[in-house]
């Protein structure tokens, strides 16, 4: 049966790390909306898929408790995406990377992986306590509009969980950006609360 407990509890983060190491679900706030989250293993991965009822062919991003952990899943981390980091990190901006070849295979079949860091400081400490990065998708069925609340999102994926942490509600409202870079140019593969003005901005700034 699914636990809910309050996202700013003292022991939430420890707890939260108990369940995950346990290759079991977790919803957790984010500065965006609440996600569902699993750690980096592919039979938690699995769960993850399947709660949302997601096609196996669709990447899951990566949150993580600070840019020093990008390394856990990226094998580069080019200046221009570094620069992006430095403006946005903490918050909304999830940076495609060249993904680690050691990665579970269901995380992403494609060559880089999304990664970013929430502005959340009780959500960066679950993921802190889980190890550094997590795989974590938005709590809802797949194709469905993102759960701001946590009662969205125990409506949507119901006992598929095993801990809800309840964060109130999500004061972003709005997925993520998501870009990446071709041949070194800044593409926005999804549009969200940073605007392609702001990224550039950021990007031409050499200080």
């Amino acid at each position: 049966m699914s636990r809910i407990l309050s996202a700013e509890f003292p022991e939430a983060a420890q707890m939260a790390a108990d369940v995950l190491w346990r290759a079991e679900l977790v919803v957790l706030p984010t500065d965006t909306v609440y996600g569902v989250g699993s750690i980096i293993d592919e039979a938690a991965i699995d769960r993850l898929f399947a709660a949302k009822k997601r096609s196996p062919e669709r990447a899951i991003p990566v949150l993580l408790s600070g840019e020093h952990a990008v390394g856990q899943v990226a094998s580069d981390f080019p200046e221009p995406a570094r620069r992006l980091a430095a403006a946005f990190w903490p918050g909304p901006l999830t940076l495609a990377l060249p993904k680690r070849d050691d990665l579970p295979k269901n995380l992403s079949g494609l060559t880089t992986v999304g990664v970013r860091v929430p502005g959340l400081d009780h959500t960066r400490a679950i993921i802190a306590a889980a190890g550094g990065a997590l795989a974590v998708s938005s709590a809802n069925r797949s194709d469905q509009p993102p759960a701001c609340t946590i009662q969205a999102a125990i409506r949507y994926l119901s006992d598929t969980v095993a801990l809800y942490l309840d964060g109130g509600t999500c004061v972003g409202g709005v997925p993520s950006t998501v870009v990446s870079f071709e041949n070194g140019e800044l593409v926005i593969v999804r549009p969200g609360p940073i605007s392609e003005a702001a990224l550039r901005a950021a990007l031409a700034n050499e200080g």
